[in-house]
């Protein structure tokens, strides 16, 4: 074990709206807590250029401006952060130890907040990274706002995606769902709502090759299997690219230490940020694979950190 070892009392894993929002409740109740940024400092809302859905802020902010605002305000009531990513963790006994960068440093806690977030799935096309934030998304409630009257394409075939695909219906003058099968995976009532929608087109059999355009989507380059080895290339002209083909919780380095659901997901008292350790707390998007929006993310970032002071007050 590292000689360099850090005691806190409260150790939150993550700085998105929950890391911060606990950080900011759990530092006014003096418990001056340390905060491990990760590798994503702020997390995947630092990806969003405009966010107009976030209560207090009437004429937009970025996602960038929010997480600077939150991280000053956690800062101001004592929120100590480090630099670095928990590769490792024992929560068998109090006080939990972390591994941070595989050994580096060592933090001892007698609770933790973890707060680390889900990472949305992408097809893996260097055009992803190219338009982040240029008419690529992974969230429609968050972006679909920015596409009104204009075309936009939702890539999967699940529940996600057809529910991605009404919403956006409301906003866009055209959908158009890229679907990899001949079917949707999605539950009947929700295919049915997609198929009966004049406003979606379903492109069945079809993958993007990729995307094009000046200063943001323009379009997308796509493939359709006709069967037989027989395929049809084409260009599809849109304004907005949206992903929903699944996210992933950023849970990897706890295996085998907290109870998962089957896709990763901590688990929680149902109605509570309580894990199955007493002292271990979850918010935000590492516990919640319904919602994913900031706002509800902050709201578990508070109680966690209330959850901890009280935790702390009776042992």
């Amino acid at each position: 074990m590292s000689n360099n070892v850090t005691k806190t009392r409260v150790f939150i894993i993550g700085t998105g709206p929950a890391g911060y929002t606990s950080a900011i409740y759990a530092s006014r109740a003096n418990l001056s807590p340390l905060v491990i940024e990760g590798i994503q400092p702020g997390g995947q809302l630092t990806t969003t250029t405009e966010i107009e859905n976030f209560p207090g802020f009437p004429e937009g902010i970025t996602g960038v401006e929010l997480m600077d605002l939150m991280k000053k305000q956690a800062e101001r009531f004592g929120a100590r952060f480090i630099t670095g990513e928990v590769t490792s963790i024992d929560l068998s006994k109090r006080p939990f130890t972390a591994q941070i960068n595989n050994g580096e440093s060592v933090v001892e806690a007698e609770t933790v907040v973890i707060a680390t977030g889900a990472s949305a799935r992408y097809l893996g096309l260097p055009d992803e990274n190219k338009y982040a934030g240029m008419g690529v998304s992974a969230c429609a409630t968050c972006d679909g706002f920015f596409y009104r009257n204009q075309k936009v394409a939702v890539v999967g075939g699940g529940d996600t995606a057809c529910e991605e695909a009404i919403y956006l219906s409301s906003l866009a003058s055209k959908v158009y769902m890229i679907v990899r099968r001949d079917e949707l995976r999605a539950s009947k009532v929700m295919a049915d709502r997609v198929m009966n929608n004049p406003k979606i087109e379903v492109l069945w059999n079809t993958q993007t090759e990729g995307l094009y355009g000046e200063n943001g989507v323009a379009g997308a380059h796509l493939v359709k299997n006709k069967g037989k080895e027989n395929e049809e290339h084409y260009d599809l002209e849109i304004d907005g690219f949206f992903l929903a083909i699944g996210h992933k919780p950023n849970t990897d380095f706890l295996s085998g230490q907290i109870t998962l659901d089957e896709t990763g997901y901590i688990k929680t008292v149902e109605g509570t940020v309580r894990t199955n350790i007493d002292g271990v707390y979850a918010a935000g998007d590492c516990a919640d694979p319904h919602y994913r929006q900031a706002i509800t993310s902050a709201g578990t970032g508070c109680q966690a950190a209330i959850e901890a002071e009280r935790f702390l007050a009776c042992h």
